[in-house]
């Protein structure tokens, strides 16, 4: 079971800077009444985040109806790439919706047709087809489901669907029993067998970061590469921001050239310039086979894709695949707007810019803490810190929550601890956060840590 954020207003001192603004209580008093109504008629599982009362937000902040301001380390949750509720991507949707044109099932869509093209336009030429759909667990379960088509179509045997221990790609069935956790698996009872994890070479969990571990891994568990259809990497794994040594990538990708395996891609996190590439796949010099977008691709309405090669996607006839809502045209548009100013403003420059600056930042503070810190590591605009015991090195849950729950006090906002053991703390601004804003929202940080470590003891 997940942490609840405290609900018992906290008496809060006056803070007033251009990026936040708290005044009075916190969570408001005001807004308990709809909290408790969340809490009464939704499940207790969507309780699971700091309670501000969401109104709106505006670039790098987020605003309650009570006149309180967030500075966002969250970009929502990597969504709000270009920030939040840009005027070019509102008034997108507002278009798209004025002329009627809000729902079109898998109709034909000039909107849907102008983002594909867009999208594959700017991906490397093998990647020639998108498939347009909702959200990102929907990718990786339909990136499975082509996997397994495209190796039985070869040898009925070949259907090993290989991804990384404490992997998380999404929340539905398929993706959960692709993902590297084995509690999130406890519900489905018998685990289908065609999933297979091997370790992750983050350097950290796992200290052997040769190629070596993955062939290695494989032959303790009789599977040999004929019997796998496809291997799927989160570009980087998503629970604390780790990536694969570039040389470990590439020796994957030729051993899946060598055996006729298919090479995956989860970007529903890290892609549209989160970490100063367009696509994150570029850090490795490698070109996969699909790619799982989601997130970013319009940093705002529900949409995600799976971009990949044409003989990979087309082999399901018309009618075969496809999804209620992919593809909404407002999406859509807002997509569209949205690739715009990733380049029209370069983004993704940016984001390699100013990510070093709020890298150098982490590292000062994680040296201060060192004793609490095992290790910050990312790229671009994405960062993770996991918090462990000063004595047994362990995931310390307790505290990465208690630090969270202070930068909600202080005017900074960040989601829940994710990871291993729940306590890595993810530092994800929007990519158009600019260094005075880093600077103030690392003091913040920094502050909420040392009160956070006083709390707890």
């Amino acid at each position: 079971m997940g942490r609840q954020f405290s609900k018992k207003p906290r008496e809060i001192q006056s803070i007033q800077t251009e990026n936040r603004v708290i005044q009075g209580k916190l969570p408001v008093p005001d807004s308990l009444a709809y909290l408790d109504q969340i809490a009464k008629f939704q499940p207790i599982a969507v309780d699971c985040q700091p309670p501000i009362l969401w109104d709106h937000a505006q670039g790098v902040h987020v605003f309650d109806p009570y006149g309180n301001k967030w500075l966002d380390f969250s970009s929502g949750v990597l969504v709000a790439n270009v920030g939040h509720s840009h005027p070019q991507i509102q008034q997108a949707a507002v278009n798209e919706i004025e002329r009627g044109n809000m729902f079109s099932y898998c109709f034909p869509s000039a909107t849907g047709a102008i983002l594909a093209k867009k999208i594959v336009d700017l991906a490397p030429s093998t990647l020639n087809k998108i498939f347009l759909l909702t959200t990102g667990s929907e990718t990786t379960e339909c990136a499975i489901k082509l996997c397994k088509t495209y190796g039985q179509s070869i040898d009925p045997n070949k259907k090993i669907i290989v991804t990384f221990i404490n992997a998380f790609h999404g929340r539905t069935m398929g993706a959960q029993m692709a993902g590297g956790a084995p509690q999130a698996k406890k519900w489905i009872g018998t685990i289908n067998t065609d999933f297979i994890q091997v370790p992750f070479p983050d350097g950290y969990h796992c200290k052997e970061r040769s190629f070596h571990v993955f062939e290695k891994t494989l032959a303790e568990m009789n599977i040999t590469p004929k019997q796998i259809a496809g291997v799927m990497m989160e570009s980087y794994q998503g629970g604390g921001a780790s990536f694969a040594p570039e040389e470990y990538v590439r020796k994957l990708r030729d051993f899946c050239d060598n055996h006729d395996i298919l090479l995956v891609f989860d970007e529903v996190q890290s892609g549209f310039g989160r970490t100063g590439k367009l696509f994150a796949f570029e850090h490795y010099g490698v070109i996969p086979d699909m790619v799982c977008l989601g997130k970013g691709i319009s940093s705002s309405l529900p949409l995600a894709a799976i971009l990949g090669r044409s003989d990979i996607l087309d082999q399901y006839g018309p009618g075969d695949m496809t999804s209620t809502h992919g593809g909404n045209p407002v999406s859509c548009a807002a997509a569209i707007a949205n690739i715009d100013i990733l380049i029209r403003e370069n983004l993704v420059e940016k984001a390699d810019e100013i990510g070093r600056f709020l890298f150098t930042g982490l590292k000062h503070i994680c040296d201060k803490y060192s004793l609490f810190i095992g290790e910050v590591r990312g790229r671009g605009m994405v960062y993770g810190i996991d918090i462990i015991h000063d004595e047994t090195k362990e995931p310390y849950a307790d505290l990465a929550f208690q630090i969270v729950q202070e930068c909600f006090y202080q005017g900074l906002l960040l989601f829940a601890p994710v990871g291993y053991g729940g306590a890595t703390i993810k530092i994800c601004p929007p990519l158009i956060i600019n260094d005075l804003q880093v600077a103030e929202g690392l003091q913040v940080f920094e502050e909420s840590f040392h009160r956070a470590i006083i709390s707890l003891r």
